[in-house]
């Protein structure tokens, strides 16, 4: 890909492990994810500048704690420890770690003690971001206390000679105030890394890789209509052009038109040979009279999958699938820290390659959403696609508490269709992280026109998050929840109440199933 400067994270549970790579490459330097249990010889065959390990939630002295190789620090290279990878560094190199008397859990003021690389350009003092219930009480032979804060004695240590450096806090949140600061000295100060990771190289690269891989074969790609599939069939398409079949099946559950405005933007400015699926009857009569918001999502994963199964097999000469996997995907599926409950299943393809015997293209692997975001506009994909809000696999049906059957998806789409008008009259569409109606299965009593009525309550969703993970209820004007409110039920027949939703993640999830 055009790159020179090679950064390694291992990582070790932490929920900030994802955010410390999307740092990274902003500072435009090329870094990867591997859990903490990678065999050695392939950390060596990365080949890295400069190894991070993260933070987690064990403790080091736990039997089952994670843990690395002594060996790893045997490399010759820049090593930065953050939280748990700090202790687990001090605890490999003859330091000692024990519970805090008092664990630190948010703000905390950090005062630098000594003149540090690491530390170059912070204040005296200045507030980061703890998390942390262990304390370093004995640092290893060769290393220093740079910085501390009023509760923890070694909140940052180094050994300058190895280049060895620990920070007890977070420099990767945004609540840490030097923060950004920290990881470029560590980057361009010590590990002397060049920022050559640009995204303006990765589509060339990708067609190249592509083409060479594919050597004029058929590849078959399910579109969505989301960013993620656009964006790969677009940059697959580049390389390999009328050897794309791409495959969109309409499963009923999409937004009000969407269906047909996909359709002719991929025809009309994409250019891309697409074959719509109206599979819209088959969803709702399979869906009939289901409840459970797991089975919803099976019945809708089996469906879609058996579909596109079929509709691959009619064109001839297929060998490769094209999916829209992101880097967080793959980061996901070889987590090893234990099991974890599972909240709601998820709606992909994962079954396809083997069931069609067919080998993988997914040329986004390597990037995070807001690169894929980065590449789709430099591709010339428009603004409604790319800065679409995230939209759930399972489509409207998991909008819909209870059964889906016509009548309630129509109400739906119409109210979802007025949610999206409003947001973005108030110029909030690509402020908010997703914002939607939630149709309840509860009627309520109200007087519409003099009349007594009884009918249903559409509940209003707005969330502000930065990857998902963890969000917060947009504190929405009340104009425009008034303005929501007062269509929805002035143009939708059959709704008679419209609430409002202010829970966070967690408690609650984004979605209401």
């Amino acid at each position: 890909m055009g790159i020179h400067s090679k950064i390694l994270i291992i990582d070790f549970g932490s929920q900030y492990t994802q955010l410390i790579a999307r740092k990274i490459r902003e500072s435009k330097v090329y870094c990867e994810i591997y859990p903490f249990n990678t065999p050695l010889s392939k950390i060596k065959e990365y080949n890295a500048n400069a190894i991070i390990l993260s933070g987690g939630p064990s403790s080091v002295y736990d039997k089952s704690a994670p843990v690395i190789s002594k060996d790893l620090f045997k490399l010759n290279i820049p090593f930065l420890g953050i939280c748990y990878g700090m202790q687990i560094m001090a605890h490999l190199l003859g330091g000692e770690v024990k519970p805090a008397k008092n664990r630190e859990y948010g703000h905390s003021k950090l005062e630098i003690l000594h003149k540090s690389s690491l530390l170059k350009g912070c204040g005296k003092s200045s507030l980061v971001w703890m998390s942390h219930g262990d304390v370093i009480v004995k640092i290893p032979k060769g290393f220093k206390i740079t910085a501390q804060t009023e509760t923890c004695d070694t909140a940052a240590f180094e050994y300058p000679e190895k280049k060895f450096y620990g920070l007890q806090f977070h420099p990767e949140v945004v609540h840490t105030e030097c923060g950004t600061n920290i990881l470029n000295n560590f980057l361009f100060e010590i590990a002397g890394v060049k920022g050559d990771w640009k995204l303006e190289d990765f589509i060339s690269d990708k067609v190249a890789e592509i083409k060479e891989k594919t050597g004029g074969a058929k590849a078959v790609c399910a579109l969505s209509g989301g960013v993620d599939s656009t964006v790969a069939a677009a940059i697959t398409d580049r390389a390999i052009g009328g050897n794309l079949k791409c495959i969109f099946v309409d499963n009923g559950l999409l937004r009000e038109s969407e269906a047909e405005s996909v359709m002719k933007y991929y025809k009309e400015n994409l250019n891309l040979n697409v074959k719509l699926v109206n599979a819209s009857a088959l969803f709702l009569k399979e869906l009939k009279g289901v409840t459970d918001p797991e089975r919803k999502r099976k019945i809708i994963g089996r469906l879609f999958i058996e579909i596109f199964e079929k509709e691959a097999k009619k064109i001839k000469g297929v060998n490769f699938l094209v999916q829209g996997t992101l880097y967080p995907d793959v980061i996901e599926s070889v987590k090893v820290f234990g099991a974890s409950s599972v909240i709601k299943s998820h709606h992909n393809v994962g079954g396809l390659p083997k069931k069609l015997n067919l080998k993988l293209i997914e040329p986004l692997r390597e990037l995070f959403k807001d690169e894929v975001r980065v590449i789709g506009k430099k591709l010339g994909i428009p603004e409604e696609i790319i800065n679409r809000q995230p939209f759930p696999g399972p489509g409207l049906a998991i909008r819909i508490i209870g059964a889906v059957d016509k009548k309630n998806l129509d109400i739906l789409k119409k109210a979802d269709a007025i949610v999206a008008q409003e947001i973005k009259a108030a110029g909030l569409y690509d402020k908010i992280w997703q914002s939607f109606p939630v149709l309840v299965p509860v009627k309520t009593v109200g007087v519409m026109g003099d009349k007594r009525s009884y009918e249903s309550v559409v509940a209003l969703r707005a969330v502000t998050s930065v990857d998902g993970m963890t969000a917060d209820f947009a504190k929405l004007d009340y104009d425009i929840l008034r303005a929501c409110s007062s269509r929805i039920i002035s143009e939708i027949k059959g709704v008679n109440r419209v609430v409002y939703d202010i829970t966070s993640k967690p408690p609650s999830t984004i979605e209401w199933e």
